[in-house]
């Protein structure tokens, strides 16, 4: 007697063809229904079929992916609940991302917080064989299937790497044994980072200042620049010729300031994210008018004990550094003072939007090999 159809996954129409991919590549049968034919990308509530002799084999498939398995199993339907701090760290596969991968372990274990791996993947729309005339919709032609369906497949395929490697991370100790999880999406990079922030509320992001196949300078870091500007949390950007340290070897911080009073209150956020380690922190003032210079050493000394006295565990240093050959005179203080990270806040029309306005965030991003935190 025939296999009968069994519903799998109800799900939107691009993570149904992304789930009918990958069991097609693991051997099983997949149909997909309910599809609005005219605009099939804007469907939702789209059934993946297959037969039910074979749904023991594609629940093992799904249940074997994480990303799949929180996709699939849970339908995007969850019930809001108290959950465990997360850190979110946005990956392309590339040296540069597997890179904050490290670091947003680093961290994690250090905030008890969960890991979130997110993928972002761009590709043309994906259209099934359709029977009338495509040419007229301005329907891709369906030998571009074969391209799409590879891609999906290659992603599929380093994410099961990429956890595989993980997981002998925290075997043998590399990483810590903290729960992660991964979730692929297809977009926009910059604008899916930022979406998916605003839903599961991070605690911090973590990821590389340089990107896969990005060889131009003015390509690199566009995304994280993008995610610096806009991301509601903390960012933790990386260089790509940083150095890896452990999360407990970080001790010398240089926080920039500008005398606002959203700068106080941007340290403190940072102190009490990080309550449990030390650090010797390093006030920095830009400093753009000479005759302004006494003064404003006046201002950090006054910055300097009014924290000593909140903070009497840390150690405060100031310094000024002038604006102009800003990048060299940054990249000089850096290196002479040993400094872990660089520290800013990112409202507008402060340091920040002096350091790292379009032009020059870029420059700086790449100009140093010192990581650089943005604090909320």
């Amino acid at each position: 007697m025939e296999d009968k159809l069994v519903t799998l996954a109800i799900l939107t129409y691009s993570k149904a063809q992304i789930l009918k991919t990958v069991l097609e590549n693991e051997g099983i049968e997949a149909y997909i229904h309910n599809i609005n034919l005219i605009q099939p990308v804007i469907s939702s509530g789209v059934r993946v079929r297959i037969k039910e002799s074979d749904l023991p084999h594609a629940l093992n498939i799904i249940e074997s992916s994480s990303w799949l398995s929180s996709e699939v199993l849970e339908g995007g339907n969850r019930e809001k609940k108290e959950q465990a701090p997360v850190v979110l760290v946005p990956i392309d596969f590339s040296p540069y991302s597997l890179k904050a991968c490290d670091m947003g372990f680093e961290i994690a274990s250090h905030l008890n917080a969960t890991v979130t791996l997110l993928h972002v993947y761009f590709s043309p729309i994906f259209i099934p064989e359709l029977h009338y005339d495509t040419d007229s919709y301005q329907i891709p032609p369906v030998e571009n299937v074969t391209s799409i369906k590879n891609t999906l497949e290659k992603v599929h395929n380093q994410f099961n790497e990429l956890t595989k490697t993980i997981d002998e991370k925290i075997q043998i100790g590399i990483y810590p044994s903290i729960k992660y999880n991964c979730i692929l999406r297809e977009g926009v990079p910059e604008e899916e980072i930022l979406q998916q922030a605003k839903s599961i509320k991070p605690l911090i992001i973590v990821m590389g200042t340089r990107g896969e196949n990005q060889e131009n300078l003015e390509l690199i870091g566009s995304v994280t620049a993008e995610v610096i500007e806009r991301s509601p949390c903390f960012v933790y950007a990386i260089p790509e010729n940083a150095q890896f340290k452990k999360f407990e070897n970080i001790h010398k911080v240089a926080l920039f300031t500008s005398f606002d009073q959203r700068d106080l209150i941007a340290f403190d956020s940072l102190i009490t994210t990080f309550q449990h380690h030390n650090f010797e922190i390093s006030f920095i003032h830009i400093n753009s008018h000479e005759e302004k210079r006494q003064w404003n050493e006046i201002k950090l000394v006054g910055i300097k004990e009014y924290f000593k006295k909140q903070y009497p565990q840390l150690e405060f240093n100031y310094s000024i550094i002038d604006e102009e050959n800003l990048l060299d005179n940054l990249d000089k203080f850096m290196k002479e003072n040993s400094i872990d990270v660089m520290c800013t806040t990112n409202y507008r029309r402060n340091v920040f939007a002096r350091l790292f306005n379009p032009s020059m965030a870029k420059k700086m991003l790449f100009h140093t090999n010192t990581p650089l935190l943005i604090i909320k």
